[in-house]
């Protein structure tokens, strides 16, 4: 590409002046026009003949402004010489930086489904309150910004109940989305510095975990239940710590056989996308009954409906005489809590949850030193 040179050339017009323009070769685009042009004009005089300090001190000032503005066209013009990599690399940055990360936030989400999407959608609706209705460009983005919407989770109103705050559980989960989408946006270079690691995650309070003992889920098996299929994913779910929205969408195709070593499930999960992968044991597999045929992409269990779960399931619970809160996820819990105590190690048990951090997982440990506690404490001797 030939290099473009640029001239500050004179043109006498009436009364006595000069005007100042740039000459460009080769002719370069004039944006408003849309047209090549070799000369830009700068709107600077010059006094033909200064008759004084006044008009010999202008002519100084003008073309000092007008050198000034050769140097700024030169320097756009050739940039891609003049600049280092590390400077053309900044200036990407900079020109980048001007875009919207409301919207940046806002395009995420849209990539979100079901239950996940709702999250998004809810923890963006408050950060859109939280800015007070404005936009803010990545350039904008800070950490002290951050940290005060941080602060704002912790106190802001529920959007359901109005006279409520936010649980420190849900505040936790908004924050999330938050983190992830300036995670990302730094790492594809939208953001000039890692915002995200500057930034306190909200302490997650814990919450009750409800679970069945051994006894209790056995005994709750063998009573009838009205619906086989609540009583299929129940026990499915008990035998493998799949969560119902994995089951729900569970299809023969994610179902793998190993010879010589037996059932695999190979699914992605729907809460956390993450592509997972757990042998399952033959009691959990003939739970599943026939096989898809032909079709594999078919549900497993196809005529499944979340609320006929929400409706049999409490009065199953009560019909085997288990005085607990017991909903579908406690199965999950139940899971979890019976793998820990019965000597299964918190990080296999991690995996086969499909935790992302072992932190989660330790939840389990300190429910059953609690009942390890509860134990000791009945026998006495007073």
């Amino acid at each position: 590409m030939k290099k473009i040179n640029v001239q500050l050339r004179e043109k006498s017009i009436s009364n006595g002046k000069i005007s100042l323009y740039l000459d460009y070769y080769p002719p370069i685009l004039n944006t408003e026009t849309g047209q090549l042009t070799r000369r830009e004009f700068l709107k600077l005089y010059l006094f033909a003949k200064p008759s004084n300090q006044f008009q010999k001190r202008s002519n100084i000032e003008s073309l000092h402004i007008a050198e000034q503005i050769k140097i700024r066209k030169l320097t756009e013009l050739r940039k891609d010489e003049i600049y280092s990599v590390f400077e053309l690399e900044q200036l990407e940055i900079q020109k980048i930086g001007q875009g919207s990360f409301l919207e940046y936030f806002k395009n995420l989400s849209e990539k979100k489904i079901g239950k996940n999407y709702q999250i998004w959608t809810t923890a963006i609706a408050h950060f859109e309150n939280f800015l007070n209705g404005h936009d803010i460009l990545f350039k904008d983005v800070t950490v002290t910004l951050m940290e005060d919407y941080k602060e704002y989770l912790l106190r802001a109103k529920s959007r359901r109940e109005s006279d409520k705050t936010l649980a420190q559980n849900t505040a936790l989960s908004y924050h999330n989305k938050l983190k992830t989408t300036l995670k990302r946006a730094y790492r594809e270079g939208k953001l000039r510095t890692d915002i995200n690691a500057g930034i306190d995650s909200i302490k997650e309070k814990e919450s009750q975990r409800n679970f069945l003992t051994m006894s209790e889920a056995k005994k709750l098996f063998q009573t009838p239940c009205s619906s086989d299929i609540v009583r299929n994913i129940a026990m499915f779910s008990t035998l493998t710590g799949l969560r119902y929205s994995d089951i729900a969408k569970l299809n023969w195709s994610e179902l793998q056989f190993i010879e010589n070593d037996g059932h695999y499930i190979r699914f992605k999960q729907k809460k956390t996308e993450g592509l997972q992968t757990i042998p399952i044991s033959d009691e959990a597999f003939y739970i599943l009954g026939k096989t898809g045929g032909e079709n594999k992409d078919e549900r497993v269990f196809k005529n499944l409906k979340k609320w006929e779960v929400d409706r049999v399931l409490p009065i199953w619970i009560a019909d085997a005489g288990i005085n607990k809160h017991i909903t579908f996820h406690c199965f999950r819990h139940t899971y979890a809590t019976l793998q820990v105590s019965s000597g299964t190690d918190i990080f296999t048990v991690s995996k086969m949850l499909g935790h992302k951090s072992v932190k989660t997982t330790q939840i389990y440990t300190k429910i059953i030193d609690e009942k390890k506690r509860e134990a000791a404490e009945r026998i006495t001797l007073k």
